[in-house]
């Protein structure tokens, strides 16, 4: 399969992050997190998001969203997320199907949650026919590839505080986003109030492996029981947590996100002058949506992989890894005015 542009997910190891593996395959070391490699990489977290983070390593996005959400609710709680959320669309219900807790979706015009949306859902407290809203849960990037500001999720954590609420962020991408706004992942999280953070590797060079950072310490009591229960607790987990050490290490994270955040900046000039499309959002870090004529859409599937978004709306989604080059977004961008041209 050559590189093409459905996901993120699509691209291969980090060469460092490979060499790490292969580092720490050696000997025995104690399992289930019990050994010096996860030690020594919960400290490199707590370097980033300050000594009150809990670590805690998963297999994957879902798994770390859904037992962030279960460590803040019960089932007759409820979560506020964006109609377009990960937890919402892509997770197959699993936190609903896992705690048992409801989602309480908000259209947007963005995928971005704002107090006044966030409000709508904000009654029914101490009524025992409601659900309780007890989250607001942002992903950040969203899932149309737009970013909150610090300042924007400042206000977002005042009113859950406000209200006995917790707030979650989804940072599946979160370095994409720490690279467009220029900030530390402190600054855009532990410094502004957030409770708990799903936390990424796997879209920005990672083999496998996600991360629940807990920055509320009453959100940890139990919660390594909550992550068995979950089967979310690697025996091996010495080999997760390998990657995200090298992850950090002279801040390859970071050298990953600005690739694939600037390449997507090439795409979107590259197509955004090309009559007939139309880029959907501002293209603020690693993905571009776009609206195009369905033929052409659909013929371009056939050279490059890429997925439709809203298909009722002819929206595609483009996204750029940490190895995507320029020669791949050039020779794309060649087939798209080709079809475009013949249509």
């Amino acid at each position: 399969m050559k590189r093409g542009f459905g996901s993120d997910n699509h691209s291969g190891i980090c060469p460092e992050v490979l060499e790490a593996i292969a580092r720490v395959n050696q000997e025995h070391a104690l399992a289930y997190g019990d050994d010096e490699y996860c030690a020594a990489t919960e400290k490199r977290f707590k370097q980033y998001f300050g000594e009150q983070a809990n670590v805690y390593f998963a297999f994957n996005g879902t798994g770390c969203n859904t037992l962030c959400i279960d460590a803040m609710t019960r089932s007759h709680h409820a979560v506020v997320c964006a109609e377009t959320a990960h937890i919402n669309v892509d997770e197959c219900g699993a936190p609903s199907r896992i705690v048992g807790c409801r989602l309480l979706t908000v259209p947007t015009p963005d995928g971005k949650l704002t107090p006044e949306l966030v409000k709508t859902q904000l009654h029914g407290f101490g009524f025992e026919h409601h659900s309780q809203p007890k989250v607001i849960s942002i992903t950040q990037p969203t899932e149309l590839g737009t970013l909150y500001t610090i300042d924007e999720i400042k206000v977002l954590v005042a009113l859950a505080h406000e209200y006995g609420m917790y707030v979650h962020v989804d940072g599946a991408r979160l370095g994409n986003a720490a690279v467009a706004l220029n900030c530390t992942f402190r600054e855009m999280t532990t410094d502004l109030g957030v409770d708990a953070v799903s936390f990424g590797g796997t879209k920005n060079g990672l083999m496998m492996g996600e991360a629940v950072v807990l920055l509320n310490h009453e959100l940890a009591d139990g919660f390594k029981y909550r992550r068995k229960q979950a089967m979310q607790l690697c025996s091996k987990m010495r080999f997760i947590a390998a990657q995200f050490d090298a992850y950090f290490e002279n801040d390859l994270w970071r050298r990953n996100a600005e690739h694939s955040n600037r390449m997507a900046q090439l795409l979107y000039n590259k197509v955004k002058d090309i009559q007939g499309v139309k880029v959907m959002y501002p293209v603020q870090a690693n993905g571009v949506f776009a609206q195009l004529p369905r033929k052409v859409w659909k013929e371009l599937q056939n050279h490059y992989f890429f997925y439709d978004w809203d298909e009722d709306a002819d929206v595609v989604r483009w996204m750029c890894a940490f190895d995507t080059t320029e020669q791949d977004i050039l020779d794309f961008v060649t087939v798209l005015k080709q079809l475009m041209a013949e249509n």
